[in-house]
């Protein structure tokens, strides 16, 4: 995939959320922001591409695998969210998220596929899974607050949680073809810096962006992190609202540890829909 033209269009439109967003609150002079608590309960249906390498600590490298592709893991699926936040005061907010990604797959690869010290030939029949769990806990700042706007920065934590495997016939080395099974997983955290942003266009109808990006080394992980996400929601009842949302997550992570020598990168892009109580 064009993942380079992709982002540069996503940044494009992160950039014009902002500036929106800001537009909006410099002429805002009606509606209080009065929600303390709030949870939100999400269906993300994203486009999903991800790569995986693990190379072997004696120094085979393993092949970078497009789990699409490659393992014909499915590139949609629905998947739930969980977010919650709490306002501390006029300014501060707590905010977290949760949700899980679970795919497994049975095909056959066109190409040789090393993982780890087996290769397994093309043709042959490979049992996959790919497993994530993503936390995300973010404080933010309100630095500019009026009655119909608030946008602020937040710095937070992203863990990832994921596990992956391979199961077929292989070869090791020089040896001969038999069946086998590799399985990698690691838990990576990355702290993120972002900007957040909410305008009341009118007393039923929310508007809001996000945006953080982190791009460091962290011991033994080497990660970049983008994620872009806008939303619109409707108060159908005094501390219920439906809305949707777009959403685009690029995340790469290299990893230099005994269990894991490789890399890990994966780029969600796609609507949601959420229900959400707040009071």
């Amino acid at each position: 995939m064009a993942r380079s033209s992709t982002k540069t269009r996503f940044l494009t439109s992160g950039a014009a959320i902002g500036v929106a967003l800001l537009a909006f609150a410099s002429s805002a002079d009606a509606q209080a922001l009065e929600d303390r608590y709030w949870v939100q309960v999400q269906a993300f249906w994203p486009d999903i591409d991800t790569t995986v390498e693990v190379s072997n600590t004696a120094g085979t490298r393993g092949t970078k695998i497009d789990l699409e592709s490659d393992l014909k893991l499915s590139d949609r699926k629905s998947l739930p969210a969980i977010f919650a936040g709490a306002r501390i005061g006029e300014r501060w907010t707590v905010v977290g998220e949760y949700y899980a990604l679970n795919r497994s797959a049975s095909a056959s690869a066109g190409r040789d596929l090393t993982f780890d010290d087996a290769t397994f030939p093309a043709g042959v029949t490979i049992a996959s899974e790919f497993k994530t769990d993503v936390y995300r806990l973010g404080v933010g700042y309100s630095f500019l607050k009026t009655d119909k706007a608030d946008v602020g920065g937040v710095v937070g934590l992203h863990v990832t949680q994921f596990t992956v495997g391979l199961k077929g016939d292989a070869r090791i080395g020089a040896a001969a073809v038999s069946t086998e099974s590799r399985k990698r997983d690691a838990l990576a955290p990355l702290p993120t810096v972002g900007l957040y942003g909410v305008y009341q266009a009118t007393p039923k109808i929310s508007l809001g962006g996000r945006a953080d990006y982190l791009s460091l080394k962290v011991s033994d992980y080497d990660g970049r992190l983008l994620n872009l996400q806008a939303s619109a929601s409707y108060r159908i009842w005094e501390n219920v609202g439906v809305g949707v949302m777009y959403r685009y997550v690029d995340y790469n992570l290299g990893i230099e540890k005994d269990r894991w020598n490789g890399e890990m990168a994966y780029e969600f892009k796609g609507p949601a829909l959420f229900l959400q109580a707040a009071f």
